[in-house]
Parts: structure tokens; sequence; C-alpha cells
């Protein structure tokens, strides 16, 4: 039925219409299916030159039995609180919200997980091991996920002399850097703009156009820079008082 899984016979048409050319838009229409469930099941499956009905539905029936098969994943344990009198499953329910709320600023999942115990975690310093440990995922993915942190400058790593081994590290101004980061990102875009708009002429429709954007992403970068150096004298103000 449409929108249910696919059946033998329906791996049949798809092979059939292979054969005989059809797009994937033009099978897809023939069987009442979205194009995506076409695409994907021919992709997995060999591509339009290998597809064969036999073997693809043999594979989803054995992809479902090893899915029945395996055991449910156990849920993350809720990270150590770090501290007394701390409710852990309402630490790691704050940690599901800022986890999900990183991922919607672009992070990929792992990447928010990782900034997330940094910053839940008393010491704001962790090494890959306790990364790994606490997040009950492997090593390289750990890994990754410090090289995307460091790249937009949202850690920083330090040497731990007693272990031997690096810690990631957030600062208090860890946003302000971040800010500066995106603000020099906004400035490239708009220079590239420039650039485009001289080229192409910018009294022509396109070349307005760049133009357009670079004007737009100039007052962007310089605004963001302007309000995280407001951020930071107001900060070091507070900081000089309270000591």
């Amino acid at each position: 039925m449409p929108g249910g899984r696919l059946t033998y016979q329906d791996r049949r048409h798809i092979a059939t219409g292979l054969a005989e050319g059809l797009t994937y838009t033009e099978i897809a229409k023939h069987l009442q299916r979205p194009i995506s469930t076409i695409t994907r099941e021919v992709t997995r499956n060999g591509g339009a030159d290998g597809y064969q009905a036999d073997r693809a539905h043999q594979a989803t029936e054995g992809r479902a039995r090893r899915r029945k098969q395996a055991p449910a994943p156990a849920p993350a344990p809720p990270a150590a609180t770090g501290a007394p009198g701390r409710d852990p499953q309402a630490v790691h329910a704050l940690e599901e919200r800022l986890t999900a709320a990183m991922i919607t600023t672009g992070l990929p999942r792992m990447t928010a997980r990782v900034l997330t115990c940094l910053y839940t975690t008393d010491s704001g310093s962790l090494t890959a091991a306790e990364l790994a440990q606490r997040l009950q995922v492997s090593p390289a993915s750990i890994s990754k996920a410090i090289g995307e942190l460091e790249q937009h400058e949202l850690i920083r790593r330090e040497r731990d002399p007693r272990r031997r081994r690096d810690r990631y590290v957030i600062d208090p101004d860890v946003w302000y850097r971040a800010w500066l980061v995106s603000a020099r990102q906004n400035a490239t875009i708009a220079g590239l703009a420039r650039d485009g708009a001289e080229i192409l002429d910018a009294t022509t429709p396109a070349g307005a156009r760049l133009q357009d954007m670079s004007q737009f992403f100039e007052h962007v970068s310089q605004s963001l820079v302007q309000a995280a150096e407001q951020w930071r004298h107001d900060f070091m103000s507070r900081r000089s008082t309270e000591r």
C-alpha cells in the first residue's frame, strides 16, 4: 500500500522500470510512492545498473531480522552532577535541552553533546578519555567533535603535565571568541561579494545583487564586533568589581 513498506512485487516493478529506462519519478508515480523511497531503495541495493529485485528483497528482510534480534540500546546514564544536592535526572534533562539548542545553531549532535558536557562540568575541562566515558561513545567520535569545536574556537586545548595528556577547556570568554570568528566569516563573505560586484559591474542586476550582499554582510560583521567588544568591556568591569 502507498506509504507502507515496499513489497517484493514493488521491487520487481522497480527493476522492470529501471530496465526499461524509466526515471525514478516515473517509477515512483507508477507505484504511488515518494521519489525519496525509490531513490533510497535503488541506491542502497546496487544502484540503477545493479539493482535486482530478489537480492534487494532478501537484503531488506535480513536487515529487519537483525533489528529484531539486536538488544535495545541502554539509555545513556545521567552524567555525574559534580556536586552534592543536584538531582541527576534534572541535570540529565538539562543536558538534553542544551544539546538540542546547540544543534539548532548548526552543530552536529555529537559536537553539541561534547560542548554541553564541558559546560555542565564544574571544572569546565575534561580529557578525551573522560568525555568518551561520560558520553559512552568511541574515542574517534570525541576526536572528531573536538576538532570541530577547536575550529570554531569554542574550546581550547591545554596540556596536563601530571597525566601527560590534553585537557579541553571552556573559557569564560568562549562566546566572545566564537562571536569574533563569526564576524570574520561574515567579513570574508562581504569581501568576496564586493569583488564579485566589481567583476560583474555593479550597474548590472547581478553586480548590484552582489553589492547589496556585500553591504549586508559588512554591516553584520561590524555589528558583531561592536557587540562582542561591548560585552567584553562590561564583563571585565564586573570581574574587576567582584574582586
